[in-house]
């Protein structure tokens, strides 16, 4: 493999810190961090162009919080001077080289590799319904606070030779244990933390049906036995090289039964669902704060999948028709309106 140098200069550049500024603050232009550096901005990128060369540069101080949807996390927050617009300079340049290291089956934090790029490959995948029976699930325990420093610290050598580089993404790695969530380099770090497993499971064991987002795993068979030697053989990789676990509620299953609930949604061969939790959450949305945009927000995780009786259902109240104007496709809007029956769930208008 080619190592990549000649990397730093760049990151360091003025051009380049205030690139990344100018991305760090889209859509957050009232944050009181970016006020603050609003008042001193050349200055400061002045200041942080030299402390980069100098490699005096040192990671600020995290502040966290927790999040308890979908389930309970610690969440790590940095300065936005310095600290993010560092993140973004070093995406700036590195994001490309990253990328190019990840399988076309690796989705999360990628640019057109999102959740709805992950439904629309099992949903084509899925057309081989001979050759796509079985499925195993499975993710991996406390994934971002158990990735091993000195194994990420190992892989990034492999792929980078400049020193100075090496010498910023060591001094991040090391400002936190694990991986912080939060950080936007941990998302990347945690995609290339997992790439070479990626090309493992492709290249060596051959595996054609395979989806990876973030540490969830969803890979097909039609052999129920393959899939749980393939099991084996993932938790020994994953422990050996990687120093992950497995979690214990892997799954190996046939996919007519019960449907693979991944990334929002339960794909069958012949049809796709919302995840029940999304559903409820819908549901509750409409009946108590129903508003524009979350309605807008529901209506986009419903177009890729088979959701016409559900938005006849949720979305039939003439209150939800007045605040789903311009939202809704019109051919909607007719049929609650005429009280036509809805389309089945097979045909193009109930797939949106």
């Amino acid at each position: 493999m080619k190592r990549i140098g000649n990397l730093y200069r760049r990151i360091c550049s003025i051009d380049n810190l205030n690139l990344a500024d100018a991305i760090a603050r889209k859509g957050k232009s009232k944050q009181y961090g970016i006020h603050i550096h609003d008042k001193n901005r050349e200055t400061n990128i002045l200041w942080l162009h030299n402390s980069l060369l100098s490699k005096t540069y040192s990671t600020s101080k995290y502040t966290t919080f927790k999040i308890y949807e979908p389930k309970e996390r610690e969440v790590f927050r940095l300065p936005y001077f310095p600290d993010r617009i560092v993140h973004h300079a070093i995406m700036n340049v590195l994001e490309p080289v990253f990328c190019s290291t990840f399988t076309a089956d690796t989705y999360s934090c990628i640019k057109g590799k999102g959740i709805h790029a992950a439904a629309l490959g099992i949903k084509r995948d899925l057309r081989d319904s001979s050759g796509t029976t079985y499925c195993l699930k499975l993710d991996i325990k406390k994934f971002y606070p158990s990735v091993d420093h000195p194994i990420l610290k190992h892989l990034l050598r492999r792929k980078f030779k400049d020193q100075d580089l090496l010498w910023l993404l060591d001094e991040i790695i090391d400002s936190a244990s694990g991986l912080p969530i939060g950080n936007y380099l941990s998302q990347y770090f945690a995609n290339f933390y997992l790439t070479y497993f990626d090309h493992w499971i492709k290249e060596q064991k051959q595996v054609r049906y395979y989806f990876r987002y973030a540490d969830d795993l969803v890979i097909l068979h039609h052999d129920k036995s393959y899939l749980h030697v393939l099991l084996s053989d993932i938790t020994g990789y994953l422990k050996e090289r990687l120093n992950l676990t497995v979690k214990e509620n892997y799954q190996v299953f046939p996919v007519e039964s019960r449907g693979i609930d991944f990334v929002g949604y339960r794909f069958y061969h012949s049809h796709t669902l919302l995840r029940k939790s999304i559903k409820q959450n819908f549901a509750r949305m409409v009946a108590s704060r129903p508003n524009r945009l979350s309605i807008a927000s529901y209506y986009g995780w419903c177009c890729h999948a088979n959701c016409g009786h559900l938005l006849k259902t949720l979305l039939s109240n003439e209150r939800i028709q007045r605040l789903s104007d311009n939202i809704l496709p019109r051919r909607l809007h007719r049929r609650q309106n005429k009280d036509r029956p809805h389309l089945k769930s097979g045909d193009r208008g109930a797939r949106l």
